[in-house]
């Protein structure tokens, strides 16, 4: 399995203000793969559905949002290549003292609107071995790219915590 290098993710966050046209947020409408296209509403709105999935059925709803040949590229590890074994790392959603939120900040679109980003804040609460609470603050984005069947999943998702 070949890793993604760093550099072509730096070049590809160096480069998405000039491959994406950036839109101001607008009122939010359900996303639709019909006839219109996609915009950053269309983003944000995918946005909110992923994080209502994966508060309501863990890591199966948290996936159903990525596609086949996504990377993720976790916090401090080695990206990891490929829906499936993405996946084998995901069974802490399915714990109910686990609570993962994030709310987008930025989104862009590519101009053939097939392609597009994501970028916020996460907050993600957990109990630890001890019964006391924890709280991770971070940041992430994700590259957001439209499926053959008109739906859009998350090919490349990123993050990293922070000091809050």
């Amino acid at each position: 399995m070949k890793l993604l290098p760093s550099f072509v993710i730096g070049a590809l966050l160096i480069c998405a203000p000039a491959v994406f046209a950036q839109e101001p947020a607008g009122d939010t409408k359900p996303a639709s793969t019909e006839s219109k296209p996609a915009t950053t509403d269309t983003l944000r709105q995918l946005e909110a559905d992923f994080m209502k999935a994966a508060a309501e059925r863990g890591a199966e709803g948290y996936m159903s949002y990525y596609a086949e040949d996504a990377i993720e590229a976790p916090n401090g590890r080695e990206a990891i290549h490929g829906k499936a074994n993405i996946a084998k790392t995901m069974g802490f959603l399915n714990d109910r003292n686990n609570h993962l939120t994030w709310t987008p900040v930025d989104a862009g679109i590519s101009q053939s609107a097939d392609l597009g980003w994501t970028s916020g804040t996460y907050e993600f609460r957990s109990v630890d071995k001890e019964g006391k609470s924890t709280v991770e603050h971070g940041k992430y984005t994700s590259i957001w790219k439209k499926q053959p069947d008109g739906s859009w999943k998350v090919v490349l998702d990123m993050g990293n915590s922070t000091a809050k």
